[in-house]
């Protein structure tokens, strides 16, 4: 088995000349994104004395010199952490502390964040700032000018070593870092870009971050098959974006299901700029059914993959194309070279159809949660050899006898209203195929007579006159009574995170502190 770093080397070395990245407008291709990073390696044992396992945190944006950093920190064999640029202080300060990182780069921009955090942080050694002026003793460039005549260094390590950090949300508020080794990434990217049948001609375009995993695997991907990644900060101003469709070639276009909300509400969105679109991945929550079929016309030639992952594996199950048409609510089936099962409280698997939670075992399964031992212990259980530990999602699922499995929920998101369990996901699914309907979640409020009741909390159209009668109506005639929504409100937009997901924990919170009306409002 390879380390990763030594994909960039084979696809430079396959074609030197073809484009890696194109970012903010710059085009790097692989022979010199291989040389960066091998400057970028020196750097950190000539600057940090780095050292085989030491952590370099990489605090940006999506831009080339992070990408530098990653695969330069893997090549200096070391393990890299994306954190993402709005992350505040004393979170950064938290997660430097944690994982006792030796080397700091981030931004001009966020200088004072990482500096403020790196205050506290006894471990650092060395603080480089990306776009610092030339004479910065900080500088990008001052740190990069180190002597070009030596020689590379050799691979360092093996592929057993720990790779990369990434950090998730955690229940006790502070975020938990997930271990994946060199062959946890090789494997992930192998499983992925082989069903997504992914070449050296595809142009990727991501507006993903980063530091969120679905991002990050968008470049290792393209490395990994020497794709071209076209590399964009956010998908916050759209008509900015969608016009690279087109004048790059976009062939692979990875979306998120806030992304497609705001694909579906375009009204100058001409599909004929998406003729060299053939792939559409989705990940992070699972596609409304309505909004695939909208999406299906947006994109006539793409095939759509539905897709359920964490960062704990990072993909779990993927949906072939053909199968949207019969199973448009399912996330698919196991990812190739991996097993999945529902299990009941115990671990054992359970028939057909019935709900439990949804467990993983494969090559990609994490290595555990950086210094938190009880965390570990609970997502990853024995398995079915003495050696092998499997992990527990933490979701719940059903699946069908042809071995398709159906998101259920998370197991804290399960409702109980009048007794019975509801799936927000499942009225979600409705209230989004109410025409007018942008963005909808479904949280529980405290009631003294139901126990929960249902609210839905819903983002409409610029130009929709949606009304609370007319939405429970809607729901009344497709969903049983226990499942209707009996409150309704309606909002400009939801809160969300860093990597664009709704926050639906946070409006769960909300809804619980406040006292439940009578009637819709």
């Amino acid at each position: 088995m390879i380390r990763f770093e030594a994909l960039l080397r084979q696809s430079a070395a396959r074609d030197p000349e073809r484009t890696a990245l194109v970012c903010r407008h710059a085009r790097t291709s692989y022979a010199q994104l291989d040389a960066a990073a091998d400057q970028f390696a020196i750097a950190l044992g000539q600057r940090a004395e780095f050292r085989n396992g030491d952590r370099c945190v990489l605090f940006a944006e999506n831009r080339l010199e992070t990408a530098v950093g990653i695969f330069g920190t893997l090549r200096a064999g070391g393990v890299f952490s994306v954190i993402n640029p709005t992350t505040k202080a004393d979170k950064l300060a938290f997660v430097l502390n944690n994982c006792e990182a030796s080397v700091l780069v981030t931004q001009a921009s966020l200088r004072a964040v990482a500096l403020a955090a790196a205050a506290s942080v006894p471990s650092l050694r060395c603080v480089v700032i990306m776009d610092g002026a030339e004479d910065d003793d900080m500088g990008w460039h001052r740190f990069m000018g180190v002597d070009s005549r030596r020689r590379p260094p050799d691979p360092a390590g093996i592929d057993i070593d720990l790779a990369m950090l990434v950090y998730t949300s955690g229940s006790t508020g502070q975020p938990k870092g997930v271990m994946m080794t060199h062959r946890n990434m090789v494997f992930a990217a192998t499983s992925i870009t082989s069903y997504l049948e992914m070449r050296s001609e595809d142009v990727v375009l991501s507006v993903l971050p980063l530091s969120f995993d679905y991002g990050l695997y968008q470049l290792l991907m393209c490395v990994m098959v020497g794709a071209t990644l076209v590399l964009e900060k956010s998908f916050a101003f759209p008509q900015k974006v969608l016009p690279l469709l087109a004048s790059e070639g976009v062939s692979v276009f990875p979306l998120v299901p806030t992304m497609a909300a705001l694909l579906l509400q375009l009204r100058s969105f001409d599909p004929a700029r998406a003729a060299s679109v053939r792939t559409i991945t989705n990940t992070a929550a699972a596609l409304p059914p309505a909004h695939i079929l909208k999406l299906q016309t947006l994109f006539p030639t793409a095939r759509i993959f539905s897709m359920y992952g964490m960062t704990e594996s990072k993909r779990c199950t993927w949906l072939p194309p053909e199968q949207l048409a019969t199973r448009p609510d399912s996330v698919g089936i196991a990812i190739p070279g991996t097993e999945v099962w529902v299990a009941d409280e115990a671990g054992q698997p359970l028939p057909a159809n019935q709900i439990g939670e949804l467990v993983v075992r494969g090559g990609h399964v994490m290595q555990g949660y950086w210094r938190n031992d009880e965390a570990t212990a609970k997502a990853l259980r024995p398995g079915l050899y003495p050696w092998e530990r499997v992990l527990h999602t933490g979701d719940l699922f059903r699946m069908d006898a042809q071995g398709f499995c159906y998101f259920v929920g998370r197991k804290d998101d399960i409702i109980k209203s009048r007794g019975e369990k509801v799936s927000p996901r499942e009225v979600e699914n409705v209230l989004h195929a109410l025409p007018g309907v942008v963005e909808a979640v479904v949280v529980g409020v405290p009631d003294e007579i139901q126990g929960q009741a249902l609210k839905a909390i819903i983002v409409p159209a610029a130009d929709a006159k949606l009304e609370a009668n007319a939405v429970i109506s809607h729901c009344i005639s497709r969903l049983e009574d226990f499942m209707v929504p009996r409150l309704i409100e309606f909002r400009e937009s939801l809160p969300k995170s860093a990597n664009g997901k709704i926050q639906r924990t946070l409006l769960q919170a909300e809804a619980e502190r406040r006292s439940v009306p009578g009637e819709a409002t």
